[in-house]
C-alpha cells in the first residue's frame, strides 16, 4: 500500500482511516459559479440533517459520540434543530457518498445535508464529481497501547515477543499487523473482534498484554490511566503522520459547504473541539 495513492485498493473500513491532510481552514479549489440555496432551504425547514456512521465508537454509537457533538455544534451555528441520520456503511466510500450525500440510500432514506467522518484524501476528492470534501476536524493515527508494567517498551514489532495482542482483524491496524514480517506475528494476535475499543477493553481487563487499533479508540478506553501507555504503531508500513476526517456536502451546495468551514474553523479556534474530543478521553490537536 502507499501512503499517497493506495487508498482505493482499501475496505470501506480501512478507507475510512485513511486520508491526506489538509489545513482546517483549507477550501483552496472549491467549485467556482453560481452558489445552490442549500443554506437557505435548511434554515427554512428549521433542520439541519446529519449524517453519521453506525457504530464507530468513540465517534457515534447510540445517538451518542465525538460526530454527535460535533453535529450539534453545526446545527447550532446555523440555527437550526439536528436531525440525525444514522446509517451502516455501504462496501466502499463511493457507495457511503452517493447513498448520503447526493443521491440517497436504494432503502429509501436520505440524502442528508451532510456526511461526518468523510477522509480528507485528495485521490477520493479528485475523483468524485458530485460532491464536496472538506473540514477536516481530527487528525487520526493508527496506535498500539501496552501495560507498562508486563512491556518494558514497544520502539518496534520485535518488542512484541510472545505477548499476546488484541487488534480487530477487519481494521486498518489488523491488516498492518497481520501481514507484518511476513505474518510471523498471526499466533499471537487476538482478531476477532469489531474494533479497537474492544481490543482496548481486553488490555484494561488484563487479558492482553497489547492492543493496537485507532488511536482515538484506545484513547477512549485507556486515556489517562498511567498503568497504559499508547505509542504510534512501530512499523514502517503505518501511516506515522496520520490522516484527516471531514464531512461532505453535494458539490454545489458552496454556501453550505462555508458555512459548515467556518463553524469547524471556530470550535479550533475556541476550544470546542478539544472539549469535546477530552469528554471521550481522546486529545485533539489543530490539524
Amino acid at each position: 500500500m502507499s501512503n499517497k495513492t493506495g487508498f482505493s485498493t482499501l475496505s470501506r473500513r480501512q478507507l475510512l482511516q485513511a486520508g491526506a491532510l489538509l489545513p482546517v481552514a483549507g477550501t483552496a479549489g472549491w467549485a467556482q459559479g453560481q452558489e445552490a440555496d442549500a443554506l437557505e432551504r435548511i434554515r427554512k425547514r428549521g433542520s439541519l440533517t446529519v449524517a453519521v456512521y453506525n457504530t464507530m465508537p468513540p465517534f457515534h454509537v447510540d445517538g451518542v459520540g465525538i460526530d454527535v457533538k460535533v453535529a450539534e455544534q453545526l446545527a447550532l451555528a446555523l440555527g437550526v434543530k439536528l436531525n440525525l441520520m444514522p446509517f451502516n456503511a455501504g462496501e466502499s466510500m463511493e457507495d457511503d457518498l452517493r447513498n448520503m450525500v447526493w443521491k440517497g440510500h436504494y432503502l429509501g432514506f436520505g440524502p442528508a445535508d451532510v456526511l461526518l467522518h468523510v477522509p480528507v484524501d485528495k485521490p477520493l476528492m479528485d475523483s468524485q464529481k458530485q460532491t464536496l470534501i472538506f473540514a477536516p476536524y481530527y487528525k487520526e493515527t493508527v496506535a498500539m497501547a501496552y501495560q507498562v508494567d508486563r512491556v518494558p517498551k514497544l520502539e518496534s514489532l520485535d518488542d512484541l515477543k510472545d505477548f499476546k495482542v488484541a487488534v480487530a482483524g477487519q481494521t486498518l491496524a489488523g491488516w498492518l499487523l497481520i501481514g507484518s514480517d511476513g505474518g510471523a506475528h498471526s499466533g499471537q494476535l487476538m482478531t476477532r473482534m469489531d474494533d479497537g475499543v474492544t481490543a482496548a477493553r481486553l488490555l484494561l481487563s488484563g487479558e492482553v498484554a497489547m492492543a493496537a487499533g485507532n488511536a482515538s479508540e484506545l484513547h477512549s478506553v485507556l486515556g489517562g490511566n498511567k498503568l497504559f501507555r499508547i505509542v504510534p504503531m512501530p512499523m514502517p508500513r503505518a501511516p506515522r503522520n496520520g490522516w484527516a476526517v471531514g464531512m461532505a456536502v453535494k458539490r454545489n451546495a458552496t454556501d453550505l459547504a462555508r458555512a459548515l468551514q467556518t463553524t469547524v474553523n471556530e470550535m479550533a479556534k475556541d476550544d470546542r473541539l478539544t472539549k469535546i474530543f477530552a469528554a471521550q478521553g481522546v486529545p485533539w490537536g489543530a490539524a
